[in-house]
Order: structure tokens, then sequence, then C-alpha cells
């Protein structure tokens, strides 16, 4: 037996399909709308110069615990009146992983200036154990536009030198987006912005997949630990934090 359907049942059951995507189209938007128009959470943003409530605290001063060494699973800088200086054994890994974040690291040069261009106070900030923003005492120190202190090693020369004399505290603070991977094999390009002293010295510069020189990880990844180098300098660290994006 052959079962025949009418244009009109058929048109009927296309509205009533339509309908319901339309029904439920709307309603996403409107819970979409509804996340937009949602209070943001409350922090408390802590002392000044302190980490904020929502802040994973790396380094506070006390103990290096939530760092593993580069070339052992403990770290093996120096830690003396809560402060942590590099030594020849290699760089520091934080043990938990982030991809997009805000990052705070102050950090100071050695004080009495020995070397120059690269071989003085040199160290650097790897976002994703990747992504270097490079660390240097470029007070009165020339050296090559995108390795100097502040820039984006490699690739992006600082907008303007915001450095402090050897020996001062300075302080980094760091947005970062992670690239991401996308089908096909194509890449989302990340950015960084980055305030030296409070000073604007990266201003949104594109990140690629392509991990800086000499990075301690490569390829890439959903997520990565931050990475402070050791480059044979002894530079001091004090008030390290991330916070999640």
């Amino acid at each position: 037996m052959r079962t025949s359907i009418s244009l009109r049942t058929l048109l009927g059951a296309g509205c009533l399909a339509g309908l319901l995507l339309a029904s439920l189209a709307a309603g996403a938007s409107a819970a979409d709308q509804s996340k937009k128009d949602q209070e943001p959470p409350v922090i408390d943003p802590g002392p000044a110069g302190g980490p904020p409530s929502d802040a994973v605290v790396l380094f506070d001063g006390k103990d290096m615990s939530k760092f593993r060494g580069e070339r052992s699973p403990e770290p093996k800088w120096k830690l003396e009146n809560g402060v942590m200086e590099t030594t020849p054994h290699g760089g520091l890994l934080s043990k938990e992983e982030f991809a997009d974040c805000q990052v705070h690291v102050e950090w100071a040069s050695p004080s009495v200036v020995k070397g120059e261009g690269q071989g003085r106070g040199n160290s650097g900030v790897y976002l994703m154990g990747r992504y270097e923003i490079q660390i240097l005492d470029s007070y009165k120190n020339p050296t090559y536009y995108n390795g100097q202190c502040g820039a984006f090693y490699g690739h992006n020369a600082p907008l303007v030198n915001a450095c402090r004399k050897p020996g001062e505290w300075q302080t980094y603070d760091i947005i970062f987006h992670a690239p991401k991977q996308l089908p096909g094999g194509k890449v989302e390009p990340g950015s960084f912005t980055v305030l030296q002293n409070g000073v604007l010295i990266q201003d949104h510069i594109p990140v690629g997949g392509a991990p800086t020189t000499a990075a301690p990880l490569g390829g890439m990844a959903a997520k990565g630990p931050l990475y402070l180098q050791d480059h044979g300098n002894p530079v001091r660290f004090r008030s390290v934090w991330v916070r999640p994006l």
C-alpha cells in the first residue's frame, strides 16, 4: 500500500519546525543576554601592591613550594629575607598551569653592575613556558631592539624603556591571551599587554603559536606553567601571582 502525504501537511510540519527553531534561538539569545546582564563577581582587591582575593599566589616570600625546578623536582634557587634569587641550576616552572591570565611579577637586577648588553641582569617571564617577556638591566645599557627589557623577546620591542636603576625593584603586570589551535591546523593568535612600573610597554601585541627561542617547552598546548628563567645572572624575585581569566 502506498501512503500519500499532502503538501499542506508537509508545509504545516515545516512551519512547526521553523517555529520550534526560532523559539530555541530566542531562548538561547535571551540566556546569553541574561549572562551579560548579570552583576560581575565581587573580589577583594587586597592591599596596595598585594594580590587580589581571586589570585593564585605563586610566591609570597615564604617558600617556593608552588614551583618545581627546571632540572630537578625541587627548586634550587636561593631564598632569603622574603626574596628568591636565581642560581646556576636552571629556571623555575609553576606546578599549576594557566592559559589566559593576568600576571604580576616583581623583580630586581643586580645592584652591582657587571657585563653589558644581554649579559647584564638577564632573565625572563615565560607565559605557558613558551612566550617570553624579557627581563634585562636596560638602564643605560643598549642592546638589540627586540631583546631589551620588556620586549616580547625576538618579536616586539617595548614602546618605551621604563627601567629603574640597577638593584631597584621593578614590576611587570601582564595581560596574556593564549594562542589557540583551530581545526585544520590554523592558529588563532593570542596577545600580550604589558605594563612595567605602571607604564604601558606592550599594547595588545599578537602572539603566534611558535614558542620563543630557547623556551623550556615547545609546540602548542591548552595550558602551561609560568616559567622564570635563569640566564646566569643573579636576578631577584618577590610577589609573583596569577589571575586566570
